[in-house]
């Protein structure tokens, strides 16, 4: 038996495994391959908590520009030290991103990336430990098309990443000049409802498919650990 043989019968042994980093078997390296497909350069980083969708692209060789917005206090102070050392990934000023720009209150969850401006229903907080609301604050509200020419070159070619539990509509109807601009989106997608009015997975990919994005890959999110079955998970979202 051969030394990877051995390795991979010892993990198996303690319930884990072993797999080779490919864009079959590691999402971060797929969400890379889809932003080199269309040949984004800027990707904006929507619900960013403490920064680990930008640092995980990093680590598979991502070296183009990051914005990151985070609405929460205590995950904004996390971020921005993470950030710290990377000139090419900027934070933007502690914002949620919506439909409107004003203030908004959103609930803090106490794992923090369950925290959402819409209220959470039974069926997330039933089988998530630690996403039950704990607290909440208030936030300054702003939609991405207000802030995008900031970031943007007149040849930039951006690519969305959403992950606002539930809030992801509302970031749509906020960005539809920057939608036409952007190469690619990364979004969640709700199986079964999971927050209060919140929209489900089929009229979103409806909604994309009608701005112009053809759905280009899916990948594992949210199941429920007793029942194995799927709440959520995420789509990368291509245009056409």
């Amino acid at each position: 038996m051969n030394f990877n043989k051995l390795v991979k019968k010892a993990v198996s042994r303690v319930g884990l495994d072993l797999h080779r980093l490919t864009t079959a078997s590691n999402p971060s390296y797929q969400v890379l391959a889809a932003i080199n497909h269309v040949q984004a350069d800027v990707v904006f980083d929507i619900g960013a908590n403490i920064g680990q969708f930008a640092q995980d692209l990093r680590s598979v060789g991502f070296s183009g520009e990051i914005v990151s917005f985070e609405p929460l206090s205590s995950a904004y102070a996390v971020l921005s030290k993470a950030a710290q050392a990377d000139r090419k990934w900027k934070i933007h000023p502690r914002a949620a991103v919506g439909d409107q720009v004003g203030e908004v209150e959103i609930n803090i969850a106490a794992n923090s990336v369950s925290s959402s401006i819409l209220p959470m229903l039974e069926a997330h907080s039933s089988v998530a430990i630690g996403s039950a609301y704990v607290a909440s604050e208030r936030t300054p509200l702003i939609t991405l098309d207000s802030i995008a020419p900031t970031y943007l070159s007149a040849q930039a070619r951006p690519f969305i990443k959403i992950d606002t539990q539930g809030f992801e509509s509302q970031v749509l109807d906020g960005a539809p000049e920057t939608l036409k601009r952007a190469q690619g989106v990364l979004l969640e997608l709700s199986l079964v409802s999971l927050y209060e009015g919140h929209k489900l997975w089929l009229e979103m990919i409806q909604r994309m498919a009608d701005q112009g994005f053809t759905l280009w890959s899916i990948q594992r999110g949210f199941t429920d650990p007793q029942t194995g079955r799927s709440l959520q998970v995420d789509g990368i979202f291509l245009r056409q």
